[in-house]
């Protein structure tokens, strides 16, 4: 009897019998958002916009025509193949051209006021350096916020 006394004390657990453990609940459970986006087609986008349509109609075509850019030019010159070299075409598709285009545009149109104030007025070169300055932030940073809409508008997904 002393035996099985000292027997009934001794508990075995069997491997079949376990519960799965349960996660703590200090750990902290994420989920992940797909981060995958449909590629953007571009060319699809601009059928859609209508954009060779408006460009006709506000005369921008044959205004590139008459300066010398025809779709010959652009062929014989290989700008599209360049363009494509430098990243340009593919940049349209990236998602991060948009943003980065528009942040561009923030820094050259605060660049101008910037340089207009920091800079000395004692010599005309001085003063000369201003207006360049000025001059080149407002066009870039226009043209950059231009290129910023066109390629968000463009990469809309419809």
């Amino acid at each position: 009897m002393a035996a099985a006394k000292a027997y009934s004390t001794l508990l075995i657990q069997s491997m079949a019998t376990q519960k799965p453990s349960i996660p703590s609940a200090t750990k902290t459970v994420s989920s992940k958002k797909s981060t995958t986006s449909s590629p953007v087609k571009l060319l699809t986008r601009v059928e859609q916009l209508r954009l060779l349509s408006k460009a006709e109609k506000a005369g921008l075509l044959s205004a590139a025509e008459k300066s010398g850019l025809s779709l010959s030019t652009i062929e014989r010159l290989g700008l599209l193949s360049k363009a494509e070299e430098l990243g340009v075409l593919s940049a349209a598709t990236n998602p991060g051209t948009a943003s980065t285009l528009l942040n561009l545009s923030l820094l050259l149109l605060v660049l101008g006021p910037a340089c207009v104030y920091l800079v000395p007025e004692d010599y005309p070169w001085e003063i000369g350096f201003q207006v360049v300055v000025a001059l080149l932030s407002v066009v870039g940073g226009s043209a950059a916020f231009a290129a910023s809409n066109l390629v968000s508008t463009l990469q809309k997904s419809n």
